[in-house]
This record gives C-alpha cells, structure tokens and sequence, in this order.
C-alpha cells in the first residue's frame, strides 16, 4: 500500500484528491495538510511514501516545502501537482527535491500512475512540461519576458479586475486586453486568469 500525503490551500482540491484515491486499492490516503508549514509536523505523523505538493501556497509555498520535508525525511518522494507550466516553476521544483511534476488538469489514471512510478524510484513528469528539462532551451527571463503593456495587464488581473475595467482603466478596447491575456498566458505558461493571478503574486515585484 502506497501511503500519500495531500499538500493543497483549497480544501475542495483535498477532498476531490481523497476522493479520487480511495478508490485505488494501492493507494492510502493518510494525512492532509493546507499549507506548506504544516508539512513537515504532518509527514513527521503520518510518515507517508509519496507527497503530492501543491506550489502555490499562501505562506510557505510548495517549493520550499519540499525544501523543509527533504531535510527532515529524505526518503520521501515529492511529487508537485500544480497548474504551472512555466519552466521557472518545473525547475524550482525539482531543484528543491520533487522527483515528479504533474498539472492539475491531468486524468486520475496519470495521477494514480505518477503516484506509483515515485513510489517505485521512478521520476514521473507530465509530457507538457518535459520540455522544459531538455538542454537548449531559452532562459526563463526569455520565456517569460513580458512587454510593458503585458506587465500592466497581468498586474490589473492579479488585482481582480475584469477586461473590461481593465480596458477602461488602460484606455484601449476588450480586444485588445484578450489579446495581450492571450500572449501572457502563453509566455507565463497558464491556462487562466486565476493561475496567472497567482503567478503575479509569486513573480512580479510589488509595485
């Protein structure tokens, strides 16, 4: 039996996660926790083989989470589950000690999949941020160079605004704000407005 630790700030995230992996014979759900502070205390409890690591967290965030869980419990696997596709995020991640990364938006199969290939000494990565690791790549800074006028939209979305006020306080069309969302989600590596509010928070300077 695989023992799995839930690292996640939204609670309906955990449930739908324990509710997902009580189904599987292998897999044991022991423990939750929701925020990264609280996973050194919970793993220490609960001793579980695998983590599955959310990396956005209001305190102490899943990268130095892993960090922290590492030191104590080495023998761990981490495995960062996320919505980040950004190769800042796979990097940091593993850097710190995940030996897996997999999106939120996966099929339970490829979770329940990623669970046991860590658990095996295995090194479980979702094809879609795979590319990320290879040699070649451009920079981070490249990657994710926004423009000044990007910049100025992200900041308004992280702020809560919709396009429309965000139109009217830049003084240019819906339009034209779906389209500069269109190249930051691209640039960041997110899918939706509340995964690139979130990567402001965690990447942009506070103005």
């Amino acid at each position: 039996m695989i023992r799995v630790l839930l690292v996640d700030d939204h609670r309906l995230v955990r449930d739908g996660l324990t509710t997902l992996l009580v189904a599987v014979e292998d897999i044991e759900v022991v423990g939750a926790a929701a925020d990264g502070a609280e996973v050194v205390e919970a793993a220490a409890r609960c001793r579980p083989d695998v983590v599955l690591m959310d990396l956005s967290m209001p305190d102490t965030d899943g990268v130095t989470a892993t960090r922290l869980l590492l030191a104590e419990q080495p023998q761990v696997r981490v495995v960062a589950l996320t919505s980040f596709t950004a190769d800042k995020q796979v990097a940091a991640a593993l850097a710190a000690g995940a030996v897996g990364y997999l999106l939120k938006d996966s099929a339970p199969e490829a979770l329940f999949d990623a669970i046991r290939q860590a658990a095996a000494g295995h090194t479980p990565i979702d094809p879609r941020v795979a590319g990320a690791l290879l040699p070649g790549r451009r920079s981070v800074e490249d990657e994710t160079a926004l423009s000044g006028r990007e910049m100025e939209v992200l900041r308004l979305v992280a702020k809560g605004l919709a396009n429309k006020q965000i139109a009217r306080s830049l003084g240019i069309s819906d339009h034209t704000v779906k389209v500069h969302l269109g190249n930051v989600f691209r640039r960041i590596g997110v899918s939706d407005r509340t995964s690139a509010a979130m990567w402001a928070r965690d990447n942009l300077d506070p103005e």
